[in-house]
């Protein structure tokens, strides 16, 4: 299938040839629906806590934190440029003229770009895009009177000015403070400085990102860390990685053969987030909070995100201390009642459903299975009440084994043909923010190697185009989709006010950003 100068590329992309032969295997085979049995609701998957039983958990969050190695794990490698995508598409068009004014303010398709003109001055960039203009002699305030929209785009998205088009999120000017305003990232660090300090104040935070954002991203922060070292009484730990070229999928033409670029090279697509369960695997850390890099606020909101990220935290601590304790039962000669008592935790307690022949086993074979069960990485993921926002959302999930589990799915993963499953997922109450906190050691303070616990036929499978022509790409199971699917996974209802992305340029609008 590969020739010489084809292995010769395989290799320098770090990727075994028996890879990317599997990789074609799954275009030509396509990955498995999810099949799922029932949504996870509030009593049955998701866990929900009151005010009381919350603030216990946080303060003993707050108590026990400083006993782990904790870090902060942000996934900031993707680029803004679509978040711009309404302004490209209104500046290719737009000429000024009388009708293309009328079309602003009258066509609906256009009113995400009306308003994004009619409140630019609120946006945390606006004096340093209104600077970047008086450069080259044109001034903010008289392109708004004279509706000429085009150099404020060129000089918000362009390298002529600002080039957020080109930047990650992470730089990007989110919100306004007196003093001055703040990137995404300064408000990792402000997060990281609340919740992830140890008992020598330091805070460790991880951020994946791209190697043509790199240089960038380093002076942005390093800019900034001290400020925010001054000011929280903390020392940063920051570290970063790149996604690993052999994470990279082999694309493949539409009659599943390699697909090649003008000069006969192999072509590669990056394996998407899933592919990041590799730069969280490298880590050392032993308790491991990932959220996503635009998912901030300013700091009048952070008090339900501070609160909501202890819960979290506090209830792994409890359910880890458990969970070790019970690891270690079932390696000293358990007694009948031991075995009871630990599978009514991982009934009540955890994301298992038992095999439905298990009182029958011979009692070596029952300590096997739970040992087996309670011996993996544990993950706390807060769950929101879905109010409308696209992704994926929490599910009870027949395995192909007929195990039911908990899993996070996407839409894309599931067979909307198929009336019952369509039917499962309209029934569904919650939606997943990428908010974890996860256990990544063992009882005997091994760390687990996370990629032993990826569930491969959970994949995505997308129609792409280079040079003209079309190409299938592959990306990898989600990080926190099938990436994670082996783990010992538990649900918890957090507050909607935790949640608040920035997929798009005016979500920073909303009152919560302002």
């Amino acid at each position: 299938m590969f020739t010489k100068d084809d292995l010769k590329q395989l290799q320098s992309h770090g990727i075994d040839p028996k890879t990317a032969e599997l990789q074609i295997n799954n275009f030509v085979k396509g990955f498995p629906y999810i099949n799922l049995d029932r949504p996870a609701i509030v009593g049955d998957g998701i866990k929900a806590f009151n005010a009381k039983e919350a603030k216990k958990l946080s303060y003993f969050y707050d108590s026990n934190s400083k006993k782990y190695e904790i870090l902060k794990f942000v996934p900031a490698s993707g680029a803004a440029s679509r978040m711009f995508k309404h302004l490209f598409e209104f500046s290719e068009t737009y000429n000024g003229t009388e009708k293309d004014i009328t079309g602003l303010l009258n066509d609906n398709q256009l009113l995400p770009v009306k308003q994004f003109f009619d409140h630019i001055k609120e946006f945390a960039f606006a004096k340093a895009l209104s600077k970047a203009m008086r450069k080259d002699d044109f001034d903010l305030d008289d392109c708004l009177a004279r509706n000429d929209y085009k150099p404020i785009i060129d000089y918000l998205l362009t390298e002529k000015g600002l080039g957020y088009a080109n930047l990650p999120k992470g730089v990007l000017l989110f919100h306004n403070y007196p003093d001055e305003p703040r990137m995404a990232i300064e408000e990792h660090l402000v997060e990281g400085a609340n919740y992830c300090k140890d008992k020598e104040k330091r805070a460790g935070i991880h951020f994946t990102v791209s190697p043509e954002h790199a240089d960038r991203f380093l002076d942005e922060i390093n800019r900034v860390k001290e400020k925010y070292e001054e000011l929280y009484d903390v020392t940063y730990e920051l570290t970063f990685s790149l996604q690993k070229t052999s994470t990279d999928t082999i694309a493949v033409d539409l009659n599943n053969k390699p697909f090649r670029d003008a000069n006969g090279k192999l072509v590669f697509r990056p394996g998407g987030h899933g592919a990041l369960i590799e730069n969280l695997n490298d880590r050392e850390s032993e308790i491991v909070f990932i959220k996503n890099i635009d998912n901030v606020v300013p700091n009048h909101p952070k008090e339900d995100t501070f609160l909501y990220k202890k819960v979290l935290g506090g209830y792994l601590f409890n359910l880890q201390d458990s969970i070790f304790e019970f690891i270690e039962i079932l390696e000293d000669k358990p007694d009948d009642e031991d075995i009871r008592t630990i599978l009514r935790f991982i009934k009540t307690k955890l994301g298992f459903a038992i095999d439905p022949d298990f009182s029958a086993w011979r009692k070596e074979d029952k300590v096997e299975y739970l040992h087996r069960k309670l011996n993996r990485p544990i993950r706390i993921c807060g769950m929101v009440k879905n109010e409308g926002e696209p992704g994926g959302g929490p599910f009870w999930v027949k395995e192909a084994n007929g195990e039911i589990s908990l899993q996070i799915v996407e839409s894309s993963q599931i067979d909307l043909n198929d009336e019952k499953q369509k039917a499962i997922l309209n029934q569904s109450t919650h939606f997943n923010p990428v908010d974890l906190v996860c256990g990544v050691r063992d009882y005997k303070e091994r760390n687990f190697d996370l990629r032993n616990y990826v569930n491969p036929s959970t994949g995505f499978i997308s129609i792409k185009s280079k040079d003209g022509k079309s190409l299938k790409a592959q990306e990898l199971p989600g990080l926190w989709n099938g990436a994670m699917s082996d783990w010992i996974t538990v649900f918890v209802e957090v507050p909607v006010s935790t949640f608040n992305p920035v997929k798009t340029i005016n979500d920073l609008l909303r009152p919560e950003h302002q």
